[in-house]
């Protein structure tokens, strides 16, 4: 499976009134994430509040996504549970409904029993039932706290349904770790805007950004530039990129990104609770960071 280039994480929009997860609004999202060069949509994972969905969205959101796709993007679903069980389970389910892949987070709740032999365990155990690729999940360290140490990832990479690993650490020395553990095995795509042109530099083949949702067509330019080895080019659109990332993704968080999908006129909407909304004292903040990066407001999407 060819990842090379940017994925867009989405956010799942919500109806204001029923709470449920809209999928019209989720659908004229990704047809405008598609206009611009994109390796392909993510769909429930941490910027998409996947932990706070059921088994039934995902599946409908999935299959809701699917004809949207042509034929060369890829489709990838977040499935990873807290049971090794769980996990196989949700991951036939998006299959069944079109997923190509799937990005597996590692289980947190009981952290301090998740050695490498559990985590080895349940992420083999995922790659021989799934019927898609598996990517591995390295969660943000302030979320689920449970790392995936390379040595580990060198061997479930070994596997032949395994195909790459997203890292959202932020932290260099842990990507470059990674993608040392990785050579030969699977691909390392980079879960951070404000790295991303440093980690293609390291070896990465890309990345699944959520800063992309709000700079699409810049954050695809970022790797097809340094493909094309136009270092410069590249180098100047992460400069752009990497403000708007650490403003936005890095202190608002999953809020702060829907927020500003509203302020472009796409379809943001407040997070499922408990999540709240983005506080009003922070618009400022967000409008001005929308404005250095040159993204002007637009008027709502229909």
């Amino acid at each position: 499976m060819e990842l090379r280039g940017v994925f867009a994480p989405a956010t799942t929009p919500f109806d204001p009134v029923t709470g449920d997860a809209d999928v019209i609004s989720l659908r004229a999202n990704v047809r405008r994430w598609l206009q611009a060069p994109l390796r392909g949509i993510v769909l429930f994972g941490s910027t998409g509040e996947g932990v706070l969905m059921d088994e039934e969205e995902k599946a409908r959101l999935t299959g809701a996504t699917r004809d949207l796709m042509d034929g060369e993007r890829l489709l990838l679903c977040g499935t990873g549970a807290e049971s090794t069980r769980g996990t196989i389970r949700l991951t036939r389910r998006v299959a069944e409904a079109g997923a190509d892949a799937v990005l597996v987070q590692p289980p947190s709740f009981y952290k301090p029993l998740m050695t490498p032999a559990a985590l080895r365990d349940h992420y083999l155990a995922v790659a021989e039932a799934s019927p898609v690729p598996v990517l591995l999940y390295q969660v943000p360290p302030r979320f689920s706290g449970v790392e995936l140490e390379p040595g580990l990832v060198a061997e479930v990479a070994r596997h032949p349904n395994v195909v790459g690993i997203k890292d959202s650490s932020g932290d260099l020395r842990v990507l470059g770790a990674l993608i040392d553990a990785c050579r030969g095995g699977c691909d390392v795509l980079a879960g951070s805007g404000a790295i991303l042109y440093a980690a293609l530099e390291m070896g990465a083949v890309g990345g699944i950004l959520a800063v992309s949702l709000l700079m699409p067509e810049e954050c695809a330019e970022v790797c097809r530039a340094f493909d094309e080895e136009r270092f410069a080019d590249s180098g100047r659109l992460q400069e752009r990129i990497a403000p708007l990332h650490k403003a936005v993704v890095g202190e608002m968080g999953v809020p702060g990104v829907k927020a500003a999908l509203d302020s472009i006129g796409m379809h943001g909407g407040a997070p499922r609770p408990p999540i709240q909304p983005l506080r009003n004292r922070d618009a400022g903040k967000l409008a001005d960071a929308l404005a250095a990066a040159g993204i002007l407001p637009n008027p709502v999407a229909e």
